[in-house]
């Protein structure tokens, strides 16, 4: 059995960094971790038609995968097709916007965003209004960079630090969420620079992955 991770669009590297980035949880998980691209996707997820755009492919790529499935991590950060792929699969589904939020939660108090784009953010506000936390939201403030341009690591780390010691300093953010499952290179470095915690959304997805998986087990032991 497997958890999949499923990075909805179409560009390897990102894959290639999510998978870096949940290394170290294959130690600790009882099934295997896989991340997987999406090749129907676009380049990059930067706008709503995006978003919707990937659903479809989304579902089907996960039926195929339903029999060998443990769980499943959907991993941009718009949380593409979540809902309806909790009403497809009867395996536990994760969305690394989602995860990643309520982790941030209960790593402080205030949590701010480091998107990739302006015009992702009013994406966020949506989800963040709907999961009735926006009294916990700092701040949501973009880089100015699209997915494919987060391949050049020493802007991407200038930009990230720039944004984020607004985050800290101005809007009072005390952990950081990087709002773009490209930036997973990032974190630790990002969090040392910052002094405050920073959270890799597909880190924090899978992690509550493991333990759905670990619960349900649970459940069938006392059958």
């Amino acid at each position: 059995m497997t958890i999949y991770v499923i990075n909805p669009n179409s560009s390897q590297h990102v894959t290639d960094g999510i998978t870096q980035a949940v290394n170290p949880m294959r130690a600790i998980s009882h099934v295997h971790i896989e991340a997987r691209t999406l090749a129907e996707g676009p380049p990059g997820i930067e706008t709503q038609a995006h978003v919707d755009g990937v659903v479809g492919p989304l579902l089907a790529h996960c039926a195929a995968l339903e029999a060998e499935a443990s769980a499943f991590v959907v991993a941009c950060y718009s949380d593409p097709g979540l809902a309806a792929l909790r009403e497809q699969s009867a395996r536990p589904v994760l969305g690394i916007a989602e995860a990643s939020i309520l982790t941030a939660m209960m790593m402080g108090q205030r949590f701010g965003i480091l998107s990739i784009l302006s015009r992702s953010i009013p994406r966020h506000m949506r989800y963040i209004g709907a999961m009735g936390v926006m009294d916990r939201l700092a701040a949501d403030l973009p880089l100015e960079l699209g997915v494919l341009d987060l391949q050049d690591k020493a802007r991407t780390f200038e930009r990230l630090t720039s944004v984020g010691t607004r985050l800290r300093d101005t809007a009072m953010a005390d952990v950081v969420i990087l709002g773009c499952a490209g930036m997973t290179a990032f974190r630790t470095d990002l969090e040392e620079h910052l002094g405050i915690p920073v959270v890799e959304p597909c880190q924090a997805a899978v992690a509550m992955a493991i333990g759905r998986v670990a619960l349900q087990k649970t459940l069938k032991d006392r059958t």
